[in-house]
C-alpha cells in the first residue's frame, strides 16, 4: 500500500496509462495551470526540467501531505524547441523539419514528497525519422493524430512507422520515462 496520497499534476491520459503499467494509480488528478512559453535562450532540456518543476510547485501551493508528480515533454531539433501542434500547419512544419534526420525528446519528471522535498530528472531519447514523402505527410496530417502533441507526432500511433531508430526510453517519448519515474518515487518514499 502506498505511503501517502499521490497527486498527478497532469491531465495527460497517456501519463495515467503509463503509471498504470507500473501499478500506480494517482489518488487525484490536478492539472497545473502554468505559462509554458519558452524563456529566451532556453534549451529543450532546460525547458523540460523547468516546466515539470513549476507544475509540481504550482500544485503543491494548494496541497499538503501528498506526493505530487508532474512531467513535461519537449521535442528539440538542435537548440530549437518544437511546439505542441495545435493547427495542421504547425504539425506539417515540425514533421518536415524532422524528416530524414534525428531529433531529441526530453521529459522532465518532478516529484515533491509530503515533507516538501523536490526531486527531479530529465530523460533524453534520440529518434531518427525516415525521409517523409509528401503523400505520407498528407496522410499523417489528415489523421489528426498530431493534435496537441509535442513536435506534432505521437510515437504510439501511425507516426511510429516513420521511425528508423530509437535510442533511449520509449516510454519517455510517450510522455513519462517509467524507469526513472519509478526510481524517483521509490527514492522519495512512495511505496509501489
Amino acid at each position: 500500500m502506498p505511503a501517502g496520497r499521490l497527486i498527478l499534476a497532469s491531465a495527460s491520459p497517456r501519463r495515467r496509462q503509463l503509471l498504470a503499467q507500473i501499478g500506480v494509480v494517482p489518488d487525484v488528478i490536478v492539472p497545473a495551470d502554468i505559462n509554458e512559453y519558452p524563456i529566451d535562450g532556453e534549451l529543450p532540456r532546460q525547458r523540460a526540467g523547468r516546466l515539470a518543476a513549476e507544475k509540481v510547485v504550482t500544485v503543491a501551493a494548494n496541497q499538503t501531505d501528498a506526493f505530487i508528480l508532474a512531467a513535461d515533454t519537449v521535442v528539440g531539433v538542435g537548440r530549437r524547441i518544437l511546439p505542441k501542434a495545435e493547427v495542421a500547419q504547425q504539425a506539417r512544419d515540425c514533421l518536415k523539419l524532422m524528416s530524414g534526420r534525428a531529433h531529441r525528446v526530453f521529459t522532465g519528471v518532478a516529484l515533491m514528497s509530503p515533507d516538501g522535498q523536490l526531486r527531479q530528472r530529465v530523460v533524453e531519447t534520440r529518434i531518427k525519422f525516415k525521409r517523409l514523402s509528401n503523400p505520407e505527410l498528407a496522410d499523417y496530417i489528415a489523421s489528426r493524430e498530431w493534435y496537441g502533441k509535442a513536435g506534432g507526432y505521437g510515437i504510439q500511433g501511425y507516426a511510429e512507422s516513420f521511425i528508423m531508430h530509437v535510442s533511449g526510453s520509449y516510454s519517455n517519448v510517450v510522455g513519462l520515462p517509467l524507469f526513472e519515474t519509478r526510481n524517483l518515487m521509490i527514492g522519495s518514499g512512495y511505496q509501489i
